[in-house]
């Protein structure tokens, strides 16, 4: 069963019950008899190469959702993955999203998961030092902040963190080069849902923490996933930026959204950018596609 969308894209459902393909877009037939609860709906929208997959109980908000998201996506020079959840519908949306990634500096949210995975671990608080670099870290984006609690941390407790958090498609970066873990955008949706909802990895006073400096970032650095969010939702950021001699520019934000009834994360990483602007605009359309329907 095919839906013609505009600049010729396509939303093809998957093999589901009857009901939520009938569903699946607002024209869409007379039900099926009715049933003790819906199935999920799978969609998957493709234009040129791309593919935008999103599975919801809402059929109509995943059908919205996967062409608004192609939408932004298919005309532009970035190459770029997406993960969007949203708690409250239970939705998800992904193009691309286990294409692995140059991290640059949103591999920070990261650290600080494994800096506070292991003061729990050891039973002790953030000591003033490594609050004072968890800060710097994070709201600033301080290089020099990240690089001194790599070290201490050492791979083998930030690969620690990766395990318990289920993020297995990341690679810390070897040499001390962060920057250069190996990220994609599914695991970061991981990581973004493990701050946002409750968890047996991180204690509630650890999330409240991240989420807290992540809602904190400076003025300068509030580009990206923020673009068309609601009016009185709670912004939860970490952006990053980096050129290197093949790809390009590499530009990514990770954003949470919270309060007021909503809680939905939204991660877009891209490269080929030929100006770090590119990866900005590219995010930012992303963004409001997926604000205007959450």
């Amino acid at each position: 069963m095919t839906h013609r969308l505009p600049r010729t894209a396509a939303l093809l459902l998957a093999a589901l019950p009857l009901a939520p393909l009938l569903a699946a877009a607002p024209a869409a037939a007379a039900p099926a008899a009715p049933r003790a609860a819906p199935a999920p709906a799978a969609t998957a929208a493709v234009a040129d190469d791309l593919e935008v997959a999103c599975t919801s109980m809402d059929v109509d908000l995943a059908y919205r959702l996967g062409r608004d998201i192609l939408a932004a996506v298919g005309d532009r020079a970035s190459t770029t993955a997406v993960h969007v959840h949203d708690r409250i519908s239970d939705t998800s949306c992904e193009v691309s999203a286990d294409r692995p990634y140059d991290s640059a500096s949103v591999v920070k949210v990261t650290v600080l998961g494994a800096l506070l995975l292991d003061a729990q671990e050891r039973g002790r608080k953030l000591t003033a030092g490594e609050r004072s670099l968890a800060r710097a870290m994070i709201t600033a984006s301080d290089n020099a902040s990240t690089s001194a609690l790599w070290q201490r941390l050492g791979t083998g407790r930030v690969q620690r963190f990766l395990d318990a958090a289920g993020m297995r498609a990341t690679t810390p970066g070897g040499g001390g080069f962060w920057g250069l873990t190996q990220v994609t955008a599914r695991d970061q949706g991981t990581l973004l849902a493990l701050l946002t909802g409750e968890n047996d990895v991180l204690t509630d006073a650890s999330r409240r923490y991240a989420l807290k400096l992540m809602s904190e970032v400076i003025p300068s650095q509030r580009w990206g996933t923020p673009a068309g969010a609601p009016a009185g939702a709670a912004v939860h950021l970490k952006n990053g930026w980096l050129p290197r001699a093949t790809h390009g520019w590499r530009v990514h934000s990770l954003g949470a959204f919270t309060g007021t009834g909503r809680n939905y994360t939204i991660t877009v990483l891209t490269e080929d950018n030929a100006v770090m602007n590119d990866g900005v605009t590219t995010i930012e359309a992303v963004s409001r596609a997926v604000h205007q329907h959450l």
